[in-house]
């Protein structure tokens, strides 16, 4: 989000990643079956005959998330000036089902309680939230039973847009600029979520899906590439042909299609993944938008279905979130707008993203800068080029696709990231800690800059002695203890340790894992994950899973999010020691 709330637990470099990431693998397994289709130790994990053969029961559905256009503070770039004043385009919610069809066992239907599903809500708002997750699942337990829809087998998913109304999220440091909980927000989110699972629910037939890899070129640009520097040189070097300057963005697209028995070219529809954050539209904006990824989603399903209206499309595309965290749609860069100063219209200062020494005049550009003052023409430009990358997938334009097989499985566990104990490979005992938010936190980002004197890249106290004073009085004094765990990272905010009016950052978030087959994983993370962090835990993950045998070599593995509750940030280890805006809004430590 933008004065951004988001969290990032690294510990230390390269393998505290894959250390964490393999100790909360465990805690999913822990918590639920998520066996090998082999696996004989309970009959609900042997696999499906037809499952096996790449036969699914599938069901998708979209329905309106919009809530109030006027009169309320905007989600996204947490500024108390952006307060809503109409519409620009609607929100949505698209659900995505895949079930294993039915066997002897399951009546039938093979579409009741008790058969293998997993259920994928992908809406237009700027992350999931723990309540309203709470409130969708007690609606979908109330309308289809406790054991069809539940919180091991859905995941709630963000696209991560600046551009909506505010006021629905469960703690109170992102809700500070929306003056508190909106319950219109709030509801407009659960009801239309239910209305799109129900939809989902109501089309449910057989059918099969594949998978393709396809790119997105110059789909976006890092916000934040001395950030990115500080990785290791040999570790950039595998991905310098990813996409953005030298491999520090992803452009890869991933794609999972669903086909009907009697669709057509493009399918019943499609989950695509890619990373770039939904600031599109800038902050100065006062109309509600769904940005790039809901304007992606537009654009596709009514060139399938002319005739619609939008969001009554039976075809629905699903423009999924990935490892957004230093990723920006402003594709041209970042340049100072400071009229009559020698710097105006030149480059940010790249470590700290300022101009003449501070952060307010540095903005990024979207690719039809000049078109307009808010970025709709360039929200266009990005949303259309998303569309392009998933149709020429379907089309077979970049790369065939392969079909899916296999059971369908999910995995889902509650983990207490204020203390989490993992070793790392070494085997040194290390842990996470309570919440805090740095100094560069308040510095914001290029796509939306902070406010007074805070700036980018700073990781020591403040120059400014009124802050020291002024934080005192905002959130608790860090003891000693969290200070050296939260080191290098000099404490702002002490969000961890403020509990009044109530919880201001999550302390347990959820860890999530949803599967079809050999297209292995939807990573769900409560969480904006960089670039490099994403790859880490990608591999990490489809690592400790293939050496499990639980995947084969050809496993897929993707991360989605913020999913299910907003946890900020997760950086690189190395990432965290710079300490720019993804850094300092790394939660855990």
């Amino acid at each position: 989000m933008h004065i951004h709330l988001i969290s990032a637990f690294l510990l230390s470099p390269l393998d505290s990643l894959h250390a964490l990431s393999t100790r909360l693998l465990y805690a999913l397994f822990a918590s639920t079956t998520f066996l090998s289709p082999s696996s004989p130790s309970s009959s609900s994990t042997t696999l499906n005959p037809a499952a096996a053969k790449g036969q699914y029961v599938l069901g998708l559905g979209v329905a309106d998330v919009t809530g109030p256009v006027v009169e309320t503070n905007m989600m996204g770039y947490a500024s108390l000036d952006q307060t809503d004043t109409g519409l620009h385009m609607r929100q949505r919610v698209r659900a995505f089902i895949v079930a294993e069809p039915p066997s002897s066992a399951d009546g039938d239907s093979g579409v009741g309680a008790g058969t293998q599903r997993i259920l994928l809500l992908n809406a237009d708002i700027a992350m999931g939230d723990t309540g309203v997750r709470r409130a969708l699942l007690s609606a979908l337990a109330e309308e289809f039973g406790n054991e069809t829809y539940h919180a091991g087998n859905v995941a709630f998913v963000g696209t991560h847009q600046h551009s909506g109304a505010g006021g629905y999220l469960e703690n109170l440091l992102p809700q500070l600029t929306s003056l508190g909980l909106h319950r219109q927000s709030f509801d407009a989110i659960v009801e239309g979520s239910v209305r799109a699972v129900r939809r989902a629910h109501a089309s449910l037939a057989p059918g099969s899906l594949s998978f393709g890899v396809g790119r997105v070129e110059d789909g976006s640009r890092n916000r934040s590439p001395t950030a990115y520097l500080a990785n290791p040189a040999e570790e950039r070097a595998r991905y310098a042909n990813n996409g953005g300057d030298g491999g520090d963005q992803e452009w890869d697209m991933s794609l999972l299609r669903f086909e009907g028995t009697e669709s057509g070219e493009d399918g019943r529809g499609f989950l695509s993944f890619f990373a770039v954050h939904g600031t599109s539209i800038y902050e100065n904006n006062t109309l509600v938008s769904g940005d790039n990824k809901g304007m992606a989603a537009y654009l596709y399903e009514s060139s399938i279905e002319p005739n619609a209206m939008p969001g009554n499309t039976t075809y629905v595309a699903g423009f999924v979130q990935s490892a957004v965290g230093d990723t920006s749609p402003n594709t041209l860069g970042a340049f100072c707008e400071s009229p009559g100063q020698p710097y105006d219209g030149l480059p940010c200062v790249a470590n700290s993203s300022t101009c003449g020494g501070a952060a307010q005049q540095c903005h990024g550009r979207g690719p039809a800068f000049s078109s307009d003052a808010y970025g709709f023409a360039s929200n266009v430009v990005i949303g259309q080029r998303q569309a392009d990358a998933a149709r020429a997938v379907l089309h077979g334009g970049e790369t065939a696709t392969a079909r899916v097989q296999g059971g369908v499985r999910s995995a889902h566990a509650y983990v207490d990231m204020t203390r989490y104990d993992f070793a790392l490979a070494n085997g040194t005992r290390v842990r996470t800690c309570p919440a805090a938010m740095g100094y560069s936190f308040a510095g914001g980002t290029t796509d939306g800059p902070g406010a007074f004197d805070f700036v980018q890249g700073d990781n020591k106290t403040s120059q400014n002695p009124f802050w020291e004073l002024v934080k005192k009085f905002v959130t608790p004094a860090p003891p000693a203890e969290q200070i050296a765990c939260q080191h290098p990272k000099p404490i702002l905010l002490n969000v961890g340790f403020a509990h009044d009016p109530y919880e201001w950052s999550p302390s347990t978030v959820d860890a999530q894992i949803l599967r079809v087959g050999n297209f292995g994983m939807p990573i769900f993370c409560a969480c904006e994950l960089t670039t490099m962090a994403g790859r880490r835990i990608r591999e990490a993950v489809r690592a400790e899973l293939i050496s499990s045998g639980i995947l084969g070599e050809d496993a897929h593995v993707v991360v989605a999010g913020p999913a299910n509750a907003y946890a900020h940030y997760i950086t690189t280890r190395e990432e965290y020691e710079v300490q720019r805006y993804e850094g300092a809004s790394t939660l855990y430590g």
